[in-house]
């Protein structure tokens, strides 16, 4: 495997990461929007919503890219949960303990982003670097939004 490929490969891995944190993202976003409540219910109800909404594209985007430079992407549920390294919040989980764990999950996606975008501009992916810095601006506005509401 010369240089190049080797690069290549550094960049599929990390997109492999980043579709699994992404996708356990999306399955929390989901439970917190059904079992959320109290005062704040339809607005954080909503805003799961809008939230998990937009990862369901994006995800796809990122599973399309990894194809699309010769690699695989990940798939089944348990092996793109023990992949991801978010854990599971309770159903049970108040509103605040679901934004708290929201934000921790969306912050750990842009760190995967972060690497995907390193090892893409290593590689000269433009293509995939450009896709990481539009995924990173969605996920520092999830972040300020949840760190906004938690005051």
């Amino acid at each position: 495997m010369n240089q190049q490929d080797k690069m290549n490969q550094q960049v599929i891995d990390a997109l492999r990461q980043t579709v699994a944190s992404t996708y356990a993202l999306m399955g929390q976003l989901h439970l917190c929007h059904w079992n959320v409540r109290g005062n704040s219910f339809f607005s954080l109800h909503d805003a799961f919503q809008a939230q998990y909404t937009e990862i369901f594209t994006a995800v796809d985007e990122i599973a399309e890219r990894i194809r699309a430079i010769g690699g695989l992407a990940p798939g089944g549920l348990g092996a793109l949960a023990q992949m991801s390294g978010i854990k599971e919040i309770a159903e049970d989980a108040t509103a605040d303990q679901m934004v708290a764990h929201l934000l921790e999950a969306h912050q750990k996606v842009l760190s995967d982003v972060a690497i995907v975008r390193e090892k893409a501009g290593e590689a000269k992916d433009l293509a995939t670097e450009d896709m990481m810095i539009g995924r990173k601006q969605v996920h520092q506005k999830a972040v300020w939004m949840l760190t906004s509401y938690l005051g």
